[in-house]
């Protein structure tokens, strides 16, 4: 048990050493602004470190470690992630009050990571040595890729369903191995599927998925406190994920909408026309065919009083749904273009380097990103392999629930399929709520859950490797 706890901790304290360096030491190293910072450090009391500095020098371009502390509540963006923020927030105006460094920020998200590598170690050695090192070794490769680690310097979202994903399922696999699981790791559970679905608007259904799963939970323990315990925090967890994407705002739904439609619907659309009429929309919205909710030179603009009777009242994403379903040929060509931009870990549009380190305008770091890039460049960004990759990943955990009765071993393959259906909906729900805008980006999670499965496979056949060396070996003796 020692030799199993050793593992988990030697890779955990290896991976930490990795992403101190990588992202706390000299040259910062984080990703650029592109306009979404503002309604994150606005609720909790940040700003630009240099309001006075070009829009090239403080969008897009640069990264930048020091941001300055202003008044609260300027916004009211609604995430978990808030809470990480402020939290950095407070620690560094106590200990550097005059500029906050975002790196303290990142120092969190270090934590977290560390545990959630723990986790998976911890648990792939609870199944035999050669599968503990294989997580271990997938952990320090391909999870703490510079692509994954640069936006813990940063003020996206993408961290936060990052890390937590990683927890969620790491502390979800460590109940299953449990023969009296613990109520404190089950509560962390939640807690961390909490973090994790309501850090984005997009991962609320998320949370839906996992409130299932914590309804299995319940089948763990024997005790009627355990079972109160897994369901009233499902329930807790089904209505907070709810609640978080009813009460969206409405600004947000309505860009949500004009992208999904405009830029994606009837972006090359064959009958522009036609689908404004199937869809119950005027004919003269057809000039906005092809128009992100962002571009100043649209015929119409985006906010005219005329398009709230016209679009914004008229429509929403259960139309847009019922559309694609009709049409499945169309929805089959937005995944396949969503499958063109579904191997990009990180946005290679947004630079990693403070303009003081002298790089280019836009650079992007090389350092670590062996797995990022081999990603990019060698896999095939086609719909058919992402197919592939899930049919054989099922198959694998069909294979493994049928063949294995015990509940808690049923719950961990249930875990392990929670992974790719995740992965399902976070491919989807760009193409149902922001078209084809920045669709590298939001297919952020789907890379997460994609590299998760690949992991898994390497450890599922690094289980039967050793099984079957082990087998030959007995029969030899």
């Amino acid at each position: 048990m020692r030799k199993l706890a050793s593992l988990a901790a030697i890779t955990a304290a290896a991976a930490a050493v990795l992403m101190i360096v990588l992202l706390l030491v000299r040259p910062f190293v984080g990703v650029a602004d592109n306009g979404d910072f503002l309604r994150v450090m606005g609720t909790v009391g940040l700003n630009y470190g240099d309001p006075s500095a070009s829009y090239d020098d403080q969008f897009f371009k640069y990264a930048h470690a020091q941001f300055s502390y202003d008044s609260f509540f300027r916004g009211a963006y609604v995430s978990t992630q808030i809470i990480l923020v402020l939290a950095a927030r407070v620690i560094g105006a106590v200990f550097h009050p005059s500029a906050f460094d975002v790196r303290i920020l990142g120092a969190f998200y270090i934590v977290l990571m560390t545990a959630a590598i723990y986790c998976l170690v911890r648990y792939g050695s609870k199944l035999s040595r050669w599968t503990g090192i294989a997580v271990a070794l997938c952990a320090f490769v391909m999870l703490c890729d510079i692509g994954y680690l640069a936006y813990f310097n940063s003020f996206f979202g993408e961290p936060v369903s990052y890390v937590f994903m990683l927890l969620t399922i790491g502390l979800g696999l460590l109940l299953t191995r449990q023969e009296r699981p613990s109520r404190k790791l089950l509560v962390l559970f939640f807690l961390s599927t909490l973090f994790l679905a309501c850090s984005k608007i997009q991962n609320a259904p998320i949370g839906g998925a996992f409130a299932i799963i914590g309804l299995r939970f319940a089948g763990l323990g024997r005790d009627i406190r355990w079972r109160k315990l897994a369901y009233g925090w499902s329930a807790a967890l089904f209505l907070i994920a709810v609640i978080m994407y009813v009460a969206a705002p409405k600004d947000l739904k309505h860009i949500n909408l004009y992208q999904t439609v405009f830029f994606g619907v009837m972006n090359g659309s064959p009958d522009v026309e036609g689908d404004l009429e199937e869809l119950g929309l005027p004919p003269r919205l057809s000039v906005l065919a092809g128009t992100n909710y962002f571009q100043t030179d649209t015929a119409i603009k985006q906010n005219d009083p005329s398009l709230k009777p016209d679009f914004y009242d008229r429509i929403s994403h259960k139309d847009i749904l019922l559309f694609y379903l009709k049409h499945p040929g169309r929805l089959i060509d937005k995944m396949e273009y969503a499958a063109e931009n579904g191997m990009t870990i990180r946005p290679y549009y947004l630079g990693n380097y403070e303009k003081e380190a002298g790089k280019p305008p836009g650079a992007v770091t090389s350092v670590y990103s062996v797995w990022s890039e081999f990603k990019l460049h060698q896999l095939p960004n086609k719909l058919w392999f992402i197919a592939l990759v899930y049919l054989l990943y099922y198959a694998a955990a069909a294979y493994e629930y049928l063949r294995r009765p015990q509940v808690r071993s049923r719950r961990a393959v249930e875990l392990f399929m929670l992974i790719g259906l995740v992965g399902i909906f976070s491919f989807l729900i760009p193409i149902l709520g922001d078209g084809q805008a920045d669709m590298a980006k939001h297919l952020f999670l789907f890379n997460v859950c994609f590299d998760m499965m690949i992991v898994t496979a390497i450890a599922y056949a690094a289980f039967y490797a050793e099984k079957l060396v082990r087998g030959r070996r007995a029969s030899y003796n």
